[in-house]
């Protein structure tokens, strides 16, 4: 049994006193619905893992976590698709496919369809493209095909959900990929397509450097202004059923759990961390809904 779903087990008795500690600590806390911190057990829908793959297992480490997000960097070598932040790291056997694809699929086969079992929600893989994006994103498409039985397809005639939705960020060919009348992974957003590019079939994700739109880095209070920036961004882009998450916030405590308390009040839908245990605990003490999706 993982960590996470022992710790989730732990809590249950205790669900009152972990809503009435997150309420006392997380300040303009999102509204919760009554929803206890721990009553659902499933994974952590604002818990994403930057980065994934740098962890000892991949995957397998911010599944035992409970993290519903993770992020692999790729390279097109060789007609693979190799895992990596930087080509010189590149390694034969580390493809996308062996570390990330194939144990999905085993997962949801073992689970009865789903990443996390009775878990009704998408789990997110975000893949990165740091080669040049149309032969990268063409080999990413056939492969993403082999695999099609547990992805979100998107096509004209409406998106048909599955248990895993892919989307392409990094070096990502916008309009090839909005050409296509088959998609098995949509496109990852930036800052500049908020409020324009509202199709959350292509876009269902807006995601933007920390530092591009905001100074503030954890210490003392967030300026209100920004506080205030943030609570916009979020709120129009879920106004057009979009979700948001900001790289490069800070990740190193303290400051990063004042960053975390912010983005949780804003309800910004996926928090990045290289650290899965801290932002798991975070989570499990400070989220009202931890298990429940802004937008569906």
């Amino acid at each position: 049994m993982s960590f996470f779903m022992r710790a989730r087990a732990a809590v249950v008795p205790s669900a009152a006193l972990l809503a009435v500690v997150a309420s006392s600590a997380a300040p303009a806390s999102p509204a919760s619905g009554g929803q206890p911190a721990a009553d659902a057990g499933f994974g952590l829908e604002r818990a994403h893992a930057h980065n994934d793959y740098e962890h000892d297992r991949p995957l397998h480490d911010a599944l035992d976590n409970g993290f519903k997000s993770v992020e692999a960097d790729v390279w097109l070598v060789d007609g693979e698709l190799l895992v990596a932040h930087d080509r010189e790291l590149v390694q034969p056997g580390r493809t996308l496919e062996s570390l990330y694809l194939a144990p999905l699929r085993q997962r949801i086969k073992d689970n009865g369809g789903s990443v996390y079992p009775g878990d009704p929600d998408r789990f997110t893989l975000l893949i990165d493209i740091k080669s040049e994006g149309v032969a990268t994103y063409q080999a990413l498409h056939r492969e993403l095909r082999r695999y099609q039985q547990i992805l979100t397809k998107f096509n004209p005639g409406g998106d048909a959900a599955g248990a895993v939705t892919a989307i392409v960020s990094g070096n990502r060919p916008r309009d090839l990929m909005a050409q296509q009348r088959v998609r098995y992974a949509a496109y990852d957003g930036r800052l500049s397509d908020l409020g324009t590019a509202t199709d959350p079939g292509f876009v269902p994700l807006i995601s933007d450097r920390w530092t591009r739109h905001f100074t503030w880095q954890g210490i003392g209070p967030m300026p209100e202004a920004e506080r205030t920036k943030l609570a916009t961004i979020v709120q129009t882009a879920h106004a057009h059923g979009q979700r948001v998450r900001f790289w490069a916030t800070p990740d190193l405590a303290p400051v990063r759990e004042a960053v975390w308390q912010e983005l949780l009040a804003a309800r910004v839908d996926h928090i990045n961390t290289d650290h899965l245990g801290a932002l798991r605990d975070f989570l499990l003490l400070h989220d009202p809904q931890p298990y429940t999706p802004y937008v569906p």
